[in-house]
Parts: C-alpha cells; sequence; structure tokens
C-alpha cells in the first residue's frame, strides 16, 4: 500500500488518545515584579502621608517640585542607555575589550574596571547597574569564565564611581544647587576622592574576586569573536549621542537638555531604522514612581523627628572633624534605608556655607552605602539582574567584603577631598 493510501486512511479515522492534539494550557496572568509593589506602595504611603496632614501640602508640592527637573532628566538618560544598549554598543566594547586582554586576567580586569567606571561616571550608576551587568554576565558565559568577579565589578563601581560629575548619581544633581558649582568646577572638587574610591574599589575586587585563588577558572581564558553590530549605522549614532552626552554635560549645557538632545537623536534613528524598539517600556516607570514615592515619605519622616538625629550626628563644623562625621552618618544611614533619604534627611541639617561638608555627605551616600541590597536602587537594581540571569550572589560573603571596602574607600575619599580641598 503506498504512502498516500496509508496517509488518506489515517486521515480518515478520528485520532484517538495519544494521538489527540493537545490543547494548549492558557498563560498564568503575568505577576507584578516586587519592586513595582515596592515602588507602588512608597507613592501610596507618601500620599496617605500628605492626606492625612502627617506632611503639610506646600512642603509636599516643593519637595515633588524639586525632584521633578531631576526626573526628566533622569527619564531622559535612561532611554538614552537603553537605546544604546539596544544598538549594541555596550555588547560591542565588552567582546572588543575582551580580545584586547588577550586572554589574560589581570587585564581583563583593568578594562572591565575601566568600562564600568566611565559609564557610571559619564552616565549614572542605574546604567551600569541595569544595562552594563547583563553585557558583562554574557560576556563571562561566552569566555566561560565566573560570572561573580565581573558581577560584583558593576555593583561596586555603579556605586563608588558616582562622584565626578552632577550626572553620575541622582544625590550629586539635589547637591548642584547648594553647592552651586558648574560640572567642570564639581569634577575638579571630586577628581581625588573619586580617583581614590576607584583604586580602593579595584583593589578590593582583585584581593577578594578577580584573582586566581577566587575566581576560579584556568589561568587564561579563550578569545570570543568579534562581535558585529546588527545595524551599523544605529551603533554610530549611538555612540555619537552619548560623547554628545558627556561632552554636553562637560562644557556646561544644563543637563536637562543635554539628555534630551541625546536621547531625542536616537530615538529619531530608531524611529527611521528600527521603530518597534521605540516601545513604552523604555521609559523607567518604576524608577520614576520610585523616587516620587520615596521624596514624600523621607520629607515626613524627616519633619517627625529624623532630622534632629541626623543633625545631632552629623553636627555644624565645617573641618575635617565635620566632613568625616557627614560622611560616615550617610554611609551608615544608607545602609540602614536608603541612600537617596540618607542624603536628604543630612543635607536639611547641613549649614548652607558648609560645601566641604556637604560634599563629604555625598561620599558617605555614594560610595557606603554597598553593604546591604537596599542601600542603593543602583544595588536592588543589580541583584534583581543577577538572579534573572541565574548568577548567585552569596550574600554573607557580599556583605563582609562589601562593609570592607565601604569603610576602606569612604575613608580614602573623605582623605582626598580634604587634601585637594
Amino acid at each position: 500500500m503506498s504512502d498516500e493510501r496509508l496517509g488518506a486512511g489515517r486521515a480518515d479515522t478520528p485520532p484517538t488518545g495519544a494521538d489527540q492534539p493537545k490543547r494548549r494550557r492558557p498563560r498564568p496572568p503575568a505577576r507584578p515584579h516586587p519592586l513595582d509593589l515596592v515602588a507602588l506602595g512608597l507613592l501610596v504611603v507618601g500620599v496617605v502621608c500628605v492626606l492625612a496632614g502627617a506632611l503639610p501640602v506646600d512642603q509636599a508640592g516643593a519637595a515633588v517640585g524639586r525632584v521633578v527637573p531631576l526626573l526628566l532628566f533622569l527619564g531622559s538618560v535612561i532611554v538614552l542607555a537603553e537605546l544604546t544598549a539596544e544598538a549594541e554598543v555596550f555588547a560591542v566594547l565588552a567582546t572588543r575589550l575582551s580580545i584586547l586582554a588577550r586572554g589574560r586576567y589581570p587585564l581583563l580586569f583593568l578594562l572591565c574596571v575601566a568600562l564600568a567606571a566611565v559609564t557610571t561616571m559619564g552616565l549614572n550608576l542605574d546604567t551600569t547597574a541595569v544595562l552594563l551587568t547583563p553585557v558583562l554576565l554574557a560576556l563571562a558565559a561566552t569566555l566561560r569564565i565566573e560570572p561573580l568577579p565581573l558581577a560584583m565589578t558593576t555593583v561596586w563601581l555603579a556605586n563608588t564611581a558616582s562622584l565626578l560629575l552632577p550626572v553620575s548619581n541622582l544625590t550629586n544633581l539635589l547637591a548642584a544647587d547648594r553647592v552651586a558649582l558648574a560640572p567642570a568646577q564639581f569634577a575638579a572638587r571630586m577628581w581625588a576622592p573619586q580617583l581614590a574610591a576607584i583604586v580602593a574599589t579595584g583593589v578590593f575586587l582583585w584581593v577578594f574576586y578577580w584573582r586566581r585563588g577566587k575566581r576560579g577558572g584556568d589561568a587564561s581564558y579563550l578569545l570570543p569573536a568579534r562581535h558585529l553590530p546588527a545595524d551599523p549605522v544605529l551603533f554610530r549614532v549611538a555612540a555619537i549621542a552619548c560623547l554628545l552626552f558627556v561632552a554636553g554635560i562637560v562644557a556646561g549645557v544644563p543637563i536637562g537638555l543635554a539628555s534630551a538632545v541625546s536621547a531625542g537623536l536616537l530615538v529619531l534613528a530608531f524611529a527611521l531604522r528600527r521603530r518597534p524598539a521605540l516601545r513604552p517600556g523604555l521609559i523607567p516607570w518604576r524608577l520614576l514612581v520610585f523616587v516620587v514615592g520615596l521624596f514624600l515619605v523621607v520629607e515626613t519622616v524627616n519633619r517627625h523627628g529624623l532630622a534632629g538625629i541626623v543633625g545631632a550626628l552629623i553636627g555644624t563644623e565645617d573641618g575635617a572633624l565635620g566632613a568625616i562625621r557627614a560622611a560616615g552618618t550617610g554611609a551608615a544611614l544608607s545602609n540602614l534605608v536608603n541612600n537617596l533619604p540618607a542624603y536628604v534627611a543630612g543635607e536639611s541639617v547641613v549649614p548652607t556655607g558648609n560645601h566641604g561638608q556637604l560634599l563629604a555627605l555625598l561620599i558617605g551616600t555614594n560610595v557606603g552605602p554597598i553593604i546591604t541590597p537596599w542601600a542603593s536602587l543602583a544595588t536592588l537594581l543589580w541583584y534583581e539582574r543577577c538572579v534573572a540571569n541565574g548568577v548567585r550572589v552569596p550574600m554573607a560573603r557580599f556583605v563582609w567584603t562589601s562593609a570592607g571596602l565601604a569603610v576602606v574607600a569612604t575613608a580614602a575619599s573623605i582623605g582626598a577631598l580634604l587634601l585637594v580641598g
């Protein structure tokens, strides 16, 4: 009997048992992400504080009015970073750096530290945590090396390399009006503390995670193939947009204008060449909602006793002792709650003319919040990316090594601030 007749016979017979087609089970509804719930919860608590009278409406309005320009900047710079990653700029850089290192771990270590530090200083710490972390984890899989050293490189430098420019950290943007320094002047005051923090971070990374006895694996790694972007035009436009953004900041262009123009240029390029990539998810809604809610809650708590406690800890001296107290208080409070409320609480009690003490508080709230996973939003976002990529972070080792780095890097940065100042 021919195959056609056998096929026809089977078609005439109704399927039974295992031959019956399987029905697709409906997909369960997507659950909200835990960080989404945290952000919404903070916003709800903040609104309730205003409605209940715990935070006067005028103070709430002033807090929101202060943060809105920062949110506009943050939203546009995250869109710039997301599209830069979509254009494969980070992937190309990471792969080419691994090729440049020629299979040697010490050189790969230095290049990864440089990439994470430059990304944090030039864009911001959330870009390093959210976008560079998965790139380096994917690079670890490609090179067949342990992912933890690369993961620790991104989370530590996302925080400790965020001192140099106002755009590097949201706390810097909050302090910009108080210290009254243009970006170039800000960098002139903070370059030495920033260098000290990066050097301390590099030493801790090598000793506790990167050297052969800690990282595991062979003495060298296999070189990957060169990564070529799918769309070279988008790749070039994205690279140019990032360079324009950094150049504009250094030249003194308002940060909101610099980020909006750079992001707009890249959005236009994607609209012409890859429109489906322009989705609502590019806008960091969770981050924006989190910041608004956090500011309302912090203003409420600050009004009901936190300011008095922080003021007693920080003091009013603008010399070396005042700087040490401000940095130590900022770092400790950041790891207890979060670096944003820690900075806001500290700023509210630092005398207006104490610019040195305020910069020291910035060091404490930028370099210090690396001990607990919730100490900064960047660390929370980094941990989420590690879990999503199946990377196990040994929490005890993370906490004690981060605690050592927080103390050493904060002390080194304060010492550099006082010497340069």
